[in-house]
Parts: structure tokens; sequence; C-alpha cells
């Protein structure tokens, strides 16, 4: 056990949002972030405690500051702060636990996380040709950048156009509705059913960016306002990034809680965090319906608290498609019908592009304090369900030392891939795939397919009447012949 003073405590958490139609009035993201940040100082009850902090790490966004942190630091009087910027593809989870393992270590006493975006002020600006100011900063550097290691897309991948994350997700989807043994309207109402259930979250969350109860049918069902975008899933099952949301988060070690006075019951306690950095193209990925990952973050986490599944009172499991989240519950063995949100979720919470795993933070951090002596998980991912991330926390002192595993060579050693075969020709059978549509029509089809040496392919079909028999008619495990045309169902 650490010693006490060195325990990391999450002491303030703090969210900023707007929904401004004029982007003239609008807050740039900096703004966004610096006044979560106060927020942040303000809920820990001693907002002094800033200017304290050590480091600043924030989380890239479609923004092109070249080291916010150094202009947050400014901002609140913590000159001495070392930057870091964690760049798009490395895990939410890294820089919050990387700040925990920093204090436990005696390397820090005080660390900031934060992030934010301005997608809904830049759609504004594009919609009424009214720029807002922003900050230019492009040339001064982070002390510490975070940059993942390899590419998310193979080769094959891109040369088919296979590029946009709802496609990618949506053959996860398929694959793991075959795996399940599901009918396509059994599985349309269960994914109908799961997103529902969060709209009803987010409805009764302040801090959401959508408000309103959902219905299943509205959801599952395609339209005008909901159009397919591929299939199974219509817009409004996927993630929604068109937002103004930054949330920052301020950990210190316990004797600078004890130090500035912070109240006993604001204090959240980070008790493990584990990420898998292992990263594999979709398509190379033999067991489609399975998360690896995430079976392996969650078995880290739980086996360093000695605690199960079953004693987490609280989920965040990260929601940006719904497979995304039936693949976390399948891997920690969780059942149908457990609610696996505090915030509502990325379709109506919200899903800035990199921050919302410090948006759900944030929601999380009142529901611990809440509930004295539970227990909350909180999950992300990076890319295609690439990478994963889970971190355990609690609102009762942990009696175990923090803990931060990299799980990554566990999980490359747990994968199985396959070769790419970017000209394949004869018989193969479908693994999964999905259907991409033109307005409210079938338009063309993706088939991820396995050949017999146990290669893998990707071929793409311009066939309408193929693409809407797919919506239709399970073509997963079934057999095709591959030819220099158009694929056939044998």
């Amino acid at each position: 056990m650490s010693p006490a003073n060195r325990i990391p405590v999450l002491v303030g958490a703090g969210v900023a949002a707007q929904r401004e139609d004029d982007p003239l009035q609008a807050l740039e993201p900096l703004g966004l972030m610096a006044r979560a940040l106060e927020r942040a100082g303000a809920d820990s009850g001693v907002p002094g405690l800033l200017q304290s902090a050590n480091s600043i790490r924030v989380t890239k966004g479609f923004w092109a500051y070249s080291n916010p942190g150094r202009l947050l630091a400014r901002h609140i009087g913590a000159g001495q702060a070392r930057s870091e910027l964690a760049d798009i593809g490395i895990l939410q989870t890294t820089p919050l636990a990387e700040a925990a393992r920093a204090i436990a270590a005696g390397e820090e006493d005080v660390a900031i996380v934060v992030g934010g975006e301005a997608k809904y002020r830049s759609l504004r600006e594009s919609i009424t040709g009214r720029n807002g100011p922003v900050t230019v900063q492009t040339d001064e550097r982070p002390d510490r950048l975070l940059q993942p290691k390899d590419e998310i897309l193979s080769a094959l991948e891109l040369q088919h156009g296979f590029a946009m994350p709802v496609q990618q997700y949506a053959v996860l989807e398929n694959a793991l509705r075959h795996a399940e043994g599901l009918g396509f309207e059994a599985h349309r109402r269960e994914i109908a059913e799961l997103w529902a259930g969060m709209s009803r979250i987010a409805a009764v969350n302040p801090d959401a960016w959508l408000r309103e109860a959902v219905s299943e049918e509205e959801l599952a069902l395609a339209s005008a306002r909901n159009p397919m975008l591929a299939f199974p899933y219509t817009k409004r099952l996927t993630s929604q990034w068109n937002v103004d949301q930054a949330a920052a988060l301020v950990l210190c070690s316990e004797a600078a809680a004890d130090e500035w006075g912070v109240a006993a019951d604001k204090r959240i306690y980070p008790v493990a965090a584990a990420d898998s950095n292992f990263m594999a193209p979709v398509v190379r990925r033999c067991e489609l319906a399975r998360s690896i990952g995430f079976e392996a973050t969650g078995r880290s986490v739980l086996e360093h608290a000695g605690i199960g599944i079953g004693e987490i009172s609280h989920l965040e499991l990260y929601s940006c498609f719904p497979v995304a989240v039936r693949l976390q519950m399948r891997a920690f063995g969780l059942q149908p019908g457990r609610s696996i949100s505090e915030c509502g979720g990325m379709a109506f919470a919200g899903g800035p592009l990199n921050n919302f795993v410090f948006q759900a933070m944030a929601r999380m951090v009142g529901v611990l304090r809440r509930d004295p002596g539970s227990y909350a998980l909180v999950t992300a991912v990076s890319g295609m369900l690439t990478k994963q991330g889970v971190s355990l926390w609690s609102s009762a002192r942990p009696q175990t030392e923090f803990a931060f595993a990299d799980v990554s060579a566990e999980v490359e050693r747990g994968s199985r891939l396959a070769d790419l075969e970017p000209q394949p020709l004869g018989p193969a059978r479908v693994a999964s795939y999905t259907v991409i549509y033109d307005g409210m029509e079938p338009a063309s089809a993706v088939l991820v397919c396995d050949l017999p040496d146990g290669r893998r392919t990707l071929v793409r079909s311009l066939d309408r009447g193929f693409a809407e028999r797919a919506t239709r008619e399970e073509i997963c495990g079934r057999a095709v012949e591959l030819s220099a045309g158009e694929p056939q169902l044998i």
C-alpha cells in the first residue's frame, strides 16, 4: 500500500456546454475548456488548487491549437504546469490513468485532465457563413505529445473506400447478430431498446446534448429524419459529435487534498485502470463478434481490486455504436437489461470526438458522491473498437495501490489475425457485411470474406439488387463466388 499521502484522488469535475446558433456569440473550444476547468476548480471547493497544477493533459480535438495545455495553464495561473497533448488515437483512459500513476509515484501533486469541442459552432459557421473568433496557436509545442504507434485502417480497406466508422461498426454489428443467431427483426428490436433506454437516461441528465426520450420505433425505422447510413444503423443509432461540450477533471494526492482542505465527501478514488493498445484493422480480425481487448482490460482492473462485475454499481460503457456496447457486455459478463450508462451515451448525452470519457466521468463523479462506498466502471474505445480502456473508481478509499496496466501484449497473443488477399478469385465465405445507402435506397454492399486457405479479403458489390437482398436476408456465413465482376452467392 502506498503511503496515505500519495494515494491519488479525484477532487473536482466540471463541464461546459453551449448551443448558440450565432457563431459570433459562441465560445471557441479553448473557451469551453477554460470554463469547464474553472467549474472543476469550484467543484473541488478550493479553486486555488488549480494554480498548483503540475500538469495539464489535453486530448486532441477537431481544433488546431498546437499546445492548448499551455494556454489553459496561463488562464488559471499555473505557469509551472507541464503541458501534454494526447493525439486522436490515444485512449481517453490514458491521460487519466497516467495522471493518477504520476501522483501515486510522487512525481506530481496536482494534475488536470481536460478536453473539449465546438463542432456545433463549426456547423453553424458553415450554415450562416459567419465565422467566430478563434485563438491562433500553431507553432508552440507541448512538453509531451502522445501519438498512436500504428494505423487504424489497412491498405485494403482504404482501397475499397471502407473507412467510415459507421460502415466498419456495422460490419461488426452484423457479425455479432449472426453469432447470436438473431433474426433481423429481433436484432433490430434489441439495439433499438438498448438505445431507447439510454435516451431516457439522457432526458434527465441536465448536461446532456439531447434531452428527449426516443421510442424504439423511431430509432429502428429508417425515415427522412432518421436515414439508414449503413445497415443496420440508422442515423440516430450513431454517435452525435456535432456538439459544443468540454469537461475537466482535477486529481491530486491525498496530502494535497488534506493541505488544501478538500472535503472528504468530494473525494473519488481511482482504483485501477488498464489499456490495450494493440491495433488490428477490422478486416484482419478473425473473431469479429468478440472483443478480446475488453476481456483483458476488464479482467485486469477487477482482479486488481479483488471484486467481481456484480459488485460494480455504476457503469458507463463507451457507446459510439450499439455493437461497441454489446461486445463490452459480453466481454464483462453483463446480463441484458443491466443499465450501462449514467449520462445517456454518445448518441444523446453527446459524443465529442475525443472527450466523451471526460464528460461521462464528470457525471460519474456526482453519482459516486451520492452513493458512498460504491464502485464505478468507465470504459473507452479508440478507432474501430481497435483499442480498449477501462478505469475503476470508488467513493471509498481503496485498500490496494492504484495500478495502471498495459495489457497490449496479452491481447496480441490472444488475437487471431488473417493475412489479406487484395485480388481474390474463386470460392469464399461471408464473415460479415454491411449495406451502404444512397438516400433511402440500398446502393452497394461491402463483404468481408474468408478464403479457403485462411486468408481474408474485402469485396464491394455495386449491384443494387444484391444490396437490397442483403437488408432482408442473412448473408453472414453464406458461400460466395468471387470473380473480377460482381460477387455471387452460391
